[in-house]
């Protein structure tokens, strides 16, 4: 079974556990629609990635990492598509759940996916228990206060935020989680692929920003120019479009550099390189090129 099975086998499990006879029907229907159909799901490609490079021989464990971490993922989108944050009609180029199922199902469809994250990764770490309490912590920090995208969301409600700050904990704690969750349900070291999260948790945002200006909303699949609207800390902003696409070309040559030697490497590498193409597609860097060619390295 290929990666992108496994994953969306276990998002349908974990969705599967929150449902029953007896539970709320158009909850669990605005829980489905917060996760299926997804995005790139990268993180937990990562996740995956990274146990399979660790010499994991049962992914179990890494997909319910890779699980919890989407759903927290998905959970963090409801809410941000909220009208107290973005008031964003549409998601992934369909509505977003609370304008499909109003304001009160999206709250809770937001917080039931943040307790069916963790309820899938207890339940698939009882096969390994010894590594289950490095991994909840890894999700929980990944996901609350300080640092977790809570706080990254948070920011957004302070009168002044540093660019880096907001960057690492709104889109950088789930990559970070997302690279060392995989070395841990391996049962490997986590240490060396930090840094890889951190970079790709970086870039990843940084794209964010560029295609927020760039980019339109049915490529995109939801509202543009929000950065500027809501007054959020942008890297388009602070660099201009043209040095945020370079520093977004910075930022992946790091992430590519920062994997560590392994027997996955190779895998690991073409998934970066694939991923930034996506983000930012050649066709918006050849149009921005003679901009881009005048600003010094």
């Amino acid at each position: 079974m290929d990666n992108t099975r496994i994953i969306e086998q276990a998002l349908e499990t974990a969705l599967l556990a929150q449902q029953g006879a007896e539970g709320p029907p158009r909850l669990a229907q605005a829980m489905h629609d917060a996760v299926f159909p997804g995005g790139a799901r990268i993180r937990p490609h990562l996740t995956l990635a990274v146990a399979q490079a660790c010499g994991a021989d049962d992914l179990e464990l890494a997909a319910a990492a890779g699980a919890a971490i989407e759903l927290m993922h998905c959970a963090s989108l409801v809410h941000d598509d909220l009208p107290c944050f973005d008031n964003a009609l549409t998601r992934r180029g369909r509505p977003s759940v609370f304008a499909a199922h109003g304001e009160r199902l999206a709250v809770l469809s937001g917080d039931a996916l943040i307790v069916a994250a963790f309820q899938s990764l207890a339940t698939a770490g009882r096969h390994a228990p010894e590594r289950l309490a490095l991994l909840l912590q890894t999700v929980a920090s990944a996901v609350g206060a300080p640092s977790g995208i809570i706080a990254g969301q948070a920011w957004e409600c302070e009168p002044r935020v540093a660019l880096a700050a907001y960057q690492r904990a709104k889109t950088g704690a789930l990559f970070v989680a997302a690279t060392t969750a995989g070395a841990q349900s391996a049962g490997t070291a986590c240490a060396p692929w930090r840094a890889l999260g951190e970079w790709l948790g970086e870039a990843y945002q940084v794209a964010d920003d560029i295609r927020d200006v760039a980019s339109d909303p049915a490529t995109l699949g939801k509202p543009t120019g929000q950065d500027a609207a809501h007054g959020r800390p942008s890297s388009a902003a602070e660099l201009g479009l043209c040095g945020a696409i370079q520093h977004f070309d910075q930022l992946i040559a790091a992430a590519s550099a920062a994997i560590p030697s392994c027997r996955g490497s190779a895998q690991l590498r073409t998934l970066v390189r694939l991923e930034a193409k996506r983000l930012v597609p050649v066709e918006l860097t050849r149009r921005l090129a003679p901009s881009i060619a005048r600003i010094p390295a």
